[in-house]
């Protein structure tokens, strides 16, 4: 049973309505956020029309605002951006879906007033209106807007999408626009794409910048904007429609052997049952060329192998690709496709090349990600000499995974931070140097026998004799 401070429900309802109202008068005062949800609850209590009047407020109120948001204020934007858009979706639009459409489509036109004033590195700012795209999609329909009034509206909005907060509009549009509207959305870019650009002599050009080149003028930097945004709006409409023909023709030859533009163009052929165009638009890439092949282009071939039911190349391929990378789920695919017992095999002689892959780095992380701490434990042994304790976003990991049943391998991971961070006098990681050194005396006491490797006496003494002039990390280290 729940104490009585626990703060649920039942335990403020017990508070009596006044006693909540006064303290929701006293939490808000202060907080402009809290005060305005409490005015659109509220409105709530009359009708969604209230409700729409308030969020129409708000969103004018936010598009004329010109405080710079940096990373300390993304939250609350965030907050209040999300709390306007949830009441557009889930209260107005059950009332009114044109008034709540017409409220989305003025959320969405925040988006470029908002980004040009925010420091939004965590991307939690776009995310909302990617969502709101989804949203305005969904509206649309249900409002039965005029297709060609709204593939003019997508039309003007994808136009000004420098921030990439309309990314997903066309494809959240299409079921709206339907077929008769993305024709009409289709004959306006490729109209757009069309114009000629006017010719300004030289002395009316506008520099907006230097290159390695020389001048870069505002004209050619609005000439390659309008060339991407059409060939973008191209594919998505191609993608709508499901005209792979037309999507492929909107890829620049040159790019078509691209690992990833072909790893597209494949996908697509693949679900429209062309598989045999699919392999030969994935083959005409030059392997040899890139250093590495993204998974995306080595998954297509292999479902462009079992589209045409070649099952033993596809298999053949995966294996290869795992050789290659010691991408895990290349491998899982692999032994799912082999028969009982076989696959137990089959991993053992995985495990066994891992355990000898060049790169120790990548050993460690694909055994940490099966996962399978026994092999990664076997892995630290043979080879701790190769560890960099530079990689420290693998090595704590590592250390954390391997330190409740493995603590000797544990302690060697530790001790490459450690060695890396002192060696190289990284006085920034000192704090974690010492904390690491710290976990390598509590290991301690759990191995019974360190073999080979120093005992944590003898590596602190040797420590000591080292480093023992860095004042600042030694100065970190709790008193024996």
């Amino acid at each position: 049973m729940a104490a009585k401070t626990t703060l649920n429900a039942k335990n403020l309802e017990a508070l009596g309505i006044q006693r909540l109202a006064e303290l929701l008068i006293e939490i808000s005062t202060g907080n402009a956020t809290h005060k305005r949800r409490l005015r659109l609850e509220l409105a709530g209590n009359h009708s969604s029309a209230e409700i729409a009047r308030e969020v129409r407020k708000r969103l004018s109120s936010i598009g004329r605002a010109r405080t710079f948001i940096d990373w300390r204020k993304v939250k609350a934007t965030r907050l209040d951006l999300e709390t306007q858009r949830k009441l557009i979706v889930e209260t107005v639009a059950k009332d009114d879906p044109t008034e709540a459409f017409e409220l989305i489509w003025q959320f969405l036109a925040l988006a470029e007033s908002i980004f040009a004033r925010s420091d939004d590195g965590s991307g939690t700012l776009i995310q909302i209106f990617h969502h709101a795209c989804t949203d305005a999609g969904v509206l649309a329909k249900a409002a039965a807007i005029n297709k060609d009034g709204l593939a003019e509206k997508v039309f003007m909005a994808f136009q000004n999408n420098g921030y990439g907060q309309f990314d997903s509009l066309i494809t959240a549009m299409a079921p709206a626009l339907d077929g008769a509207g993305l024709e009409s959305l289709k004959a306006l870019f490729v109209a757009w794409s069309k114009e000629p650009q006017e010719k300004l002599a030289k002395k009316d050009r506008k520099i907006i910048g230097w290159s390695s080149q020389g001048e870069i003028y505002e004209d050619e930097v609005f000439g390659r904007h309008k060339e991407r945004t059409t060939s973008y709006a191209l594919q998505a409409i191609a993608d709508a429609q499901g005209d792979v023909d037309a999507y492929i023709a909107q890829q620049p030859e040159k790019t078509r052997t691209a690992p990833t533009v072909a790893a597209e163009i494949a996908k697509r052929l693949i679900s429209a049952g062309r598989a045999k165009e699919a392999l030969k638009a994935l083959d005409s890439v030059d392997t040899k060329r890139h250093n590495e092949v993204p998974f995306e282009w080595q998954l297509a071939r292999v479902e462009a192998l079992e589209a045409l039911e070649r099952e033993d190349e596809a298999q053949a391929f995966r294996w290869q690709c795992f050789e290659q990378s010691l991408n895990d789920e290349h491998l899982r695919a692999y032994l799912k496709r082999l028969p009982d017992f076989d696959d137990l095999d089959a991993e053992e002689r995985a495990f066994a090349y891992a355990q000898r892959f060049a790169n120790v780095h990548h050993a460690l992380y694909f055994f940490l990600r099966w996962p399978s701490g026994t092999e990664a434990a076997k892995l630290v042994m043979k080879r701790h000499i190769e560890l960099d304790g530079n990689y420290y976003e693998l090595m704590t990991p590592a250390a954390e995974e391997l330190s409740e049943k493995h603590p000797l391998a544990a302690t060697l991971v530790l001790r490459a931070m450690i060695d890396f961070t002192l060696e190289s006098a990284r006085s920034s990681r000192y704090k974690h140097a010492a904390r690491h050194l710290s976990e390598c005396r509590s290991l301690a006491k759990q191995v019974h026998d360190f073999g080979s490797i120093s005992t944590h006496e003898t590596y602190l003494a040797n420590l000591r004799r080292v480093h023992g002039r860095k004042s600042g990390f030694w100065g970190l280290l709790p008193t024996p």
